[in-house]
């Protein structure tokens, strides 16, 4: 082989000649993004994919389950629970007050709605009684000595109502014997109570006055009134209008029929004359002074 020969292979490098052997670069840059998986491509097309489209009722059922309850909502729900569970017992309670007067006969009825037309007269009659006062006061040639008598007599009703004098009337006597040791102090209050709604002007119990700051409690066997501990029979000596205050302990669902469903037996006696003897001494209030000039 001369020396002009040269070899086909031994060309330069990245000459045209052959420009299939080029250099490569120093550094190959490294793939950035991998190959994804094949599971990792199927939630993918998956996520592509549009949802099917649902009927109004499916929404609707979607919407409302699984529930979601927020705080708000839950004290929302306890408040009307409550609210509805206090108007229930409201409802309950006036039906059973009701149910007396519902079941009462047309007798019973017509004399409650007497005693409630006696009482409105009594107030009308008290009312006129105290205008009439004012009149002579304003009218009287001697005011001084008007006012004076008006004075002592206000004093005698004052006397009554307060205990400190004895009194004397057409009223009532209520006698409950309780064999059974069932009757309470609150029974012998609503009593008391009933009865001075009822007109009464003077009650005395076995030997105890009553007045306005008077107090019943139960006491062993018995019950005291104001302290004094008495025992039945209780004897109460009332002085009123006996027409009002009879029918008052007998109205349906009343005094009478309470002390009787404790098997207790109640009687009601009318008199002309009914004496209220026991007294209360006056006491001087610590505090309390006139406010008048």
């Amino acid at each position: 082989m001369s020396d002009d020969e040269t070899p086909k292979n031994s060309e330069v490098p990245g000459t045209p000649e052959n420009p299939l052997r080029k250099e490569l670069p120093e550094e190959v840059p490294a793939v950035a993004a991998a190959v994804p998986e094949p599971e990792k491509e199927k939630e993918k097309e998956k996520e592509k994919a549009p949802e099917p489209s649902l009927g109004g009722r499916q929404r609707l059922v979607k919407g409302l389950w699984p529930p979601r309850v927020t705080r708000a909502q839950l004290i929302v729900a306890v408040l009307l629970f409550g609210l509805g569970f206090g108007l229930a017992v409201q409802v309950a309670s006036n039906s059973d007050s009701g149910s007396a007067l519902r079941g009462a006969r047309q007798e019973d009825l017509v004399r409650i709605l007497d005693e409630l037309d006696d009482r409105t007269q009594r107030l009308e009659d008290e009312k006129q009684g105290l205008e009439d006062q004012r009149t002579e006061l304003r009218n009287s040639s001697n005011q001084a000595e008007e006012a004076r008598k008006q004075t002592v007599e206000k004093e005698k009703q004052l006397g009554i109502l307060a205990g400190t004098v004895a009194a004397q009337g057409p009223g009532i006597t209520l006698t409950i014997d309780d064999t059974k040791g069932t009757v309470q102090a609150d029974m012998l209050l609503d009593a008391i109570q009933e009865l001075r709604a009822a007109g009464a002007e003077a009650i005395q119990v076995n030997g105890v006055r009553v007045v306005a700051s008077t107090y019943l409690t139960d006491s062993g066997s018995g019950v005291s009134v104001d302290g004094n501990k008495i025992t039945q029979p209780y004897v109460f000596k009332v002085i009123g209008k006996p027409q009002d205050l009879e029918p008052a302990l007998n109205i349906p669902g009343g005094v009478v029929q309470t002390l009787e469903k404790e098997q207790a037996t109640v009687t009601v006696d009318r008199s002309t004359k009914i004496v209220v003897d026991a007294l209360r001494a006056a006491k001087r209030p610590d505090y309390a002074r006139s406010s008048s000039q």
